[in-house]
């Protein structure tokens, strides 16, 4: 064997033993409890924060990502926000194919750059780099990086070992350098079910996790948002949008914001002052006057979003809110605070997390946080009153599920206060149905109801009198969807502002609705209010049951009976209590072609261990058991 020839077998060899090496981020490599559920796996997630001074963070970011389908799509995470405070020093991606080879380099120049702003949104001066990237074949790899620089150090990132439901991580982890004599608080939520390690030294704070498996969304459980592991860092001392400050708790933070955000903000012409002050001269008692003013703000302003100045945070002055005619939540609110104070309606600024899922602030960790504006009128020896300020529509004192029944910080001249958004109860969440129900030979109906809600059953509708007859007749269609053939004939509405009530007077009629098999006549008694949802079914629940909000529903129909036909037994009164709730239904005789049906659904609000899922499952089938209640009618001799 000559010398070439060897050489040529070593090559050879040695070539073949690097191909049956794994690629690190080859498919193959994945731990397969992490495939389970999982619509994409984060391989590895570093995010350093350097906080040099208090005016200067730089984060770096390398995020690697195996999506396993086009659902995992959304769980990419590639892009970064800038603004006039905050600059992207790097960006850039690799794409790998599911052997882990290379297949596509991203650099800055090929990320999309956009106005980092929504359709309400007239001006903003963020913007936003992120991948557009499309797949041809799945699995894929995303290695991302990035470094970005902000003279803003108000927010320091959050870890977040897992932020989305159908995602697995393998590892992450988060280091926080800071100039030892800044003081920096740590608040741990919700970590006891990972693999959480934690070292601590002067000037450094170091977290990492690994193999969290990914978790599937369970009907009727507490929000991800509240349910998710985080650890969240402030600095005592930081500046925003070149504004330095230093605030160890609430108190302390709401009296920065007040001073720096608000206190140079709440000027108004003197022609508009005159104008409020004329407008409630005769009005003794402050919610009335602050009733009038509301919906003064209501009939002169509108909502629109405008993202700028210290962060979008600041609120426009008051004097171009009332000479513009419109603001973002900010804005109005801030107006409409300054219009309650010139005539000695004490009003303050109130930030909130908003959205249906009830995300709190933290009452004993105070930091830079929330989404939206709302004011709070604390009225002596009563509830306080919340204001949502960006509605056109929405009565005085309404809030509904948008910001109701959660932490949110109250900013006054004195400091700041955590408080909670007011919380309907079951008697303020209520429902009643009053009708009559003509069935004739055919089988057919003929409907004449009034219903009157209240509380959230009065937020799910309170606009309905804006909509077009052809949305009401979709509306009333989607509503009762158990009934064919229906045809609206009337609509009317009563919206009752002041005791936040909304009256539906509806006539409609549907043909075919009993059925008629020989001499008999089948009737579903719950004509109006039939439920028809039943929870899902975990054989293995791993989230705790949570009932957001309980309500009640009443019923009272009156059914005439065809001519010709006559009930062929009077069903018994049904009464179901449980810890989740009650159920009520009763058939009355109402002379000779009359039937009165009545019933009663009460839920009630409240968490539960997971354990207990099955029982609420089983009483809510019941309700809809229930509910599908049919009668006989037999022809009479």
């Amino acid at each position: 064997m000559n010398y070439k020839h060897i050489v040529s077998m070593v090559i050879m060899f040695a070539t073949l033993n690097v191909m049956s090496q794994s690629e690190p981020y080859a498919v193959s490599e994945i731990p397969q409890e992490l495939k389970k559920n999982a619509n994409a796996v984060v391989r590895s997630y570093d995010v350093t924060v350097d906080l040099s001074s208090t005016n200067k963070m730089v984060v770096k970011t390398k995020r690697v990502i195996t999506v396993l389908n086009k659902q995992g799509n959304r769980n990419i995470n590639a892009s970064e926000r800038y603004d006039n405070n905050s600059k992207i020093r790097d960006i850039r991606a690799i794409v790998y194919d599911k052997f882990g080879k290379e297949i596509k380099k991203i650099r800055k120049n090929d990320f999309k750059d956009v106005s980092d702003v929504d359709v309400q949104t007239l001006y903003s001066d963020s913007r936003e780099k992120y991948l557009d990237y499309t797949p041809i074949t799945y699995p894929y790899t995303i290695e991302f990086t990035s470094e970005t620089v902000s003279g803003t150090t108000a927010f320091l990132p959050w870890y977040l070992p897992l932020n989305s439901y159908f995602l697995s991580v393998e590892k992450s982890s988060y280091t926080l350098k800071y100039e030892p004599s800044l003081k920096i608080r740590i608040k741990e939520k919700n970590t006891e079910s990972i693999n959480l390690n934690k070292e601590e030294s002067s000037g450094l704070i170091y977290y990492a996790s690994k193999n969290i498996n990914a978790i599937k969304p369970e009907a009727h459980s507490e929000a991800f948002v509240n349910i998710i592991p985080k650890i969240l860092f402030a600095s005592n001392e930081f500046y925003y949008e070149g504004v330095p400050a230093k605030a160890e708790n609430w108190d302390e933070l709401g009296k920065w914001v007040y001073e720096y955000l608000l206190k140079d903000v709440n000027d108004l012409p003197a022609s508009t002052i005159f104008k409020v002050k004329n407008l409630v001269k005769n009005e003794t008692d402050d919610i009335a006057k602050a009733r009038k003013i509301y919906q003064f703000v209501q009939d002169k302003t509108r909502y629109i979003s405008v993202q700028v100045g210290v962060g979008g945070w600041k609120p426009f002055k008051a004097s171009d809110v009332d000479r513009l005619g419109y603001g973002d939540c900010k804005g109005l609110t801030n107006y409409t605070m300054a219009l309650l104070k010139t005539v000695g309606i004490e009003a303050n600024y109130a930030l909130v997390y908003s959205g249906n899922y009830q995300q709190s602030f933290d009452e004993d960790f105070a930091l830079m946080q929330g989404n939206h504006v709302i004011l709070n009128l604390p009225i002596k020896n009563q509830e306080d009153i919340w204001l949502e300020c960006t509605s056109q529509i929405a009565p005085f004192g309404h809030l509904g599920d948008f910001t109701d029944d959660r932490n949110v910080l109250v900013v006054s001249s004195n400091g700041g206060e955590i408080k909670r958004t007011k919380k309907y109860n079951i008697e303020e969440n209520k429902q009643v149905i009053n009708g009559e129900c003509n069935i004739d030979s055919n089988g057919s109906i003929n409907v004449e109801a009034t219903i009157v809600s209240k509380g959230m059953k009065y937020d799910d509708r309170y606009y309905l009198d804006k909509f077009s007859k052809r949305d009401l007749e979709k509306h009333y269609k989607d509503r009762w969807n158990y009934i064919n053939n229906i045809s609206i004939d009337k609509t009317e509405f009563f919206n009752d502002k002041e005791s936040i009530s909304l009256s539906e007077d509806i006539v409609f009629q549907a043909n075919n609705f009993a059925i008629i098999s020989g001499e008999n006549m089948l009737l579903n008694v719950n004509v109006l209010n039939k439920r028809t949802y039943i929870p899902d079914r975990y054989r293995n629940r791993k989230l705790s049951l949570k009932i957001i909000r309980g309500f009640k529903e009443i019923d009272n129909i009156k059914i005439n009976l065809p001519s010709g036909y006559k009930l062929e037994s009077l069903p018994a009164e049904v009464i179901t209590e449980t810890k989740f709730g009650s159920y009520k239904q009763t058939i009355e005789k109402n002379g000779e072609n009359s039937l009165l049906y009545k019933r009663e659904f009460v839920l009630k609000d409240g968490k539960h261990p997971k354990e207990e899922y099955s029982n609420f499952r089983n009483f809510w089938r019941d309700v809809v058991r229930k509910d599908n209640l049919k009668v006989s009618l037999i022809k009479k001799q």
